[in-house]
């Protein structure tokens, strides 16, 4: 996810915090949205 984190903050110009605030409202948006997904997006951030 770290990875994830420096390009947010690259090309997007975001901090630390902002990056890892997109990432996970994106996280939840994708797992509310789609549960059957949950556990392949636990598995692409690390959390499984």
């Amino acid at each position: 996810m770290q990875e994830l984190i420096d390009q947010l903050k690259k090309e997007a110009g975001l901090t630390d915090e902002q990056a890892i605030k997109a990432i996970t409202t994106i996280k939840n948006f994708v797992v509310e949205k789609f549960p059957m997904l949950e556990g392949a997006v636990k598995t692409i951030f690390g959390e499984g």
